[in-house]
């Protein structure tokens, strides 16, 4: 039986400011999952662990494994970026000055559920077609 020293527990502990880092990603998580009408089951299924894991991960008792991220930034339709830093850290990361009126709608229809993007989706397809 190998034996720890107090040093190396103390060494592996999580810093406050990762504690905090990883309840905002909890917080954005659920609440992508929620707007996307997504349970944690099917995030979980998604990820091949349990839905209390998942519950776990939203609610900052266990960290998500690095190696989740992807699949949880795609089932949630974000970039990694958007899902580590957040909607105010991503204006940050743009070109400087006010997003487009566009931009702005586009973002707003990334975070309606599925079936609703779907829809808007197909309206402006519908209207390009009419346009063209």
């Amino acid at each position: 039986m190998q034996h720890v020293k107090l040093s190396e527990i103390a060494a592996m502990a999580i810093s406050s400011d990762e504690r905090a880092f990883f309840a905002q990603l909890g917080t954005r998580i659920a609440e992508r999952r929620k707007a996307q009408g997504i349970t944690q089951i099917q995030m979980a299924d998604a990820l091949g662990v349990s839905q209390q894991t998942v519950n776990s991960y939203e609610v900052a008792r266990r960290r998500i494994p690095v190696s989740a991220l992807p699949t949880v930034a795609r089932l949630l339709n974000m970039t990694i970026d958007e899902l580590l830093l957040g909607e105010a850290d991503k204006a940050t990361r743009k070109k400087r000055g006010p997003a487009s009126r566009l931009q702005q709608q586009i973002d707003r229809v990334s975070s309606l559920p599925r079936s609703k993007q779907k829809f808007v989706i197909e309206m402006i397809d519908t209207v390009i077609q009419q346009a063209s």
